[in-house]
């Protein structure tokens, strides 16, 4: 009974009942007054022939119908505006939300009809007003985040330029190799916001050309072979070469040294980061694992959101949004897997083999 479309065909099984039965319980009682009324106009009366008396009959019908019809119609209306009533004031509350959402006030929310179909459109409203809330709010802590990391650099280099104006600091190498550094933390950083920007847009600036995926996920790997061993974790580069395919190299090294560095940012030391490349299914993988933290469940899509971030010790929490954008880019897909927390976790980007970007 609470499915919407039983709803509204007994609503319009009552409006017809109540209609018909309406207009019969009128003729039923008009009937004879109208008949009775007709017949004493008649000239005649009481010496009336047959035809006379059927003439009457006739039109004392034809008016008792007409008025049961019009009581009728009156009716229906009525029960067809009660019902009509019922069932838009959930979507009139639907609609409210939306509005109230699109004004940027996430905490409205929408109380659940009986009906089984309105329900269930209230509750993608309610989940889709949390999900805002949410991103409204790691949009904020974000903007708080890039301005304590751009804060920070600044405040070294404008110490550094502070120091020699005033003489206290001579421009040395080792000088200007710290704050060439800081220089460098701010560009990594406007290019990770641009990064997003592009990728979220579908912007992102391919160039395609034919590349070994296997080559281009060991040589990432390996260029974080010294911090990942100055951190005492272990790394393993296992690749089966070659694995050709048409992409652009240095976007694909871009993911596989964020999945590298993220699994690192999780790994204690004495753990373990193994990288893989092979063949699977048409497919050129690169799969990257660890022994670290692990990942709960319902955070093995969320990770990819823009701005989630699991554990103290992850980044901006921007470099798998871009990641995953630039698979998706080349036709391709990457996701996570975990065993849980404290389990480790595994990332596997997949680009088709035999097709391009």
């Amino acid at each position: 009974m609470n499915r919407l479309w039983v709803r509204l065909l007994l609503s319009h099984a009552v409006v017809a009942v109540v209609a018909g039965l309406t207009a019969y319980l009128v003729v039923r009682a008009v009937a004879p007054q109208v008949y009775d009324h007709e017949a004493r106009m008649m000239p005649g009366h009481g010496m009336g022939a047959g035809q006379g008396m059927r003439a009457v009959a006739v039109a004392a019908m034809n008016n008792a119908l007409l008025v049961g019809v019009l009581a009728g119609v009156v009716a229906a209306l009525v029960a067809g505006a009660y019902g009509s009533r019922r069932i838009m004031r959930p979507l009139e509350a639907v609609s409210h939300a939306t509005h109230q959402l699109a004004a940027g006030r996430y905490e409205q929310r929408v109380a659940l009809p009986r009906e089984r179909e309105l329900a269930t459109v209230a509750e993608d409203v309610n989940t889709l007003a949390a999900r805002l809330a949410e991103t409204e709010t790691r949009r904020v802590r974000l903007i708080g985040e890039v301005a304590h990391e751009m804060r920070t650099p600044l405040t070294v280099l404008d110490g550094y330029v502070e120091g020699l104006v005033d003489g206290v600091f001579t421009a040395g190498p080792e000088v200007l190799d710290e704050m060439a550094g800081e220089v460098r933390r701010l560009r990594r950083l406007a290019e990770d916001l641009s990064a997003l920007s592009r990728a979220e847009e579908g912007r992102l600036d391919l160039r395609p050309v034919s590349t070994d995926l296997a080559q281009v996920a060991a040589g990432a790997a390996e260029r974080l072979r010294p911090q990942i061993e100055d951190a005492g974790v272990e790394l393993a580069v296992e690749t089966a070469s070659p694995l050709p395919l048409r992409g652009d190299p240095d976007r694909l090294a871009q993911v596989v040294t964020n999945l590298v560095g993220n699994a690192l940012a999780a790994t204690p030391a004495g753990g373990r980061i193994v990288v893989r490349a092979a063949l699977h299914d048409g497919s050129a993988e690169v799969e990257v694992t660890d022994t670290g933290v692990g990942l709960a469940e319902a955070d093995l899509e969320r990770v990819f959101e823009r701005f989630y971030r699991v554990g103290p010790r992850a980044g901006s929490g921007i470099g798998l949004t871009i990641s995953r954008k630039i698979a998706e880019a080349h036709g391709g897909t990457l996701g996570a897997a975990s065993g849980g927390p404290g389990r480790g976790a595994a990332f596997t980007l997949r680009v088709p083999a035999s097709a391009g970007p």
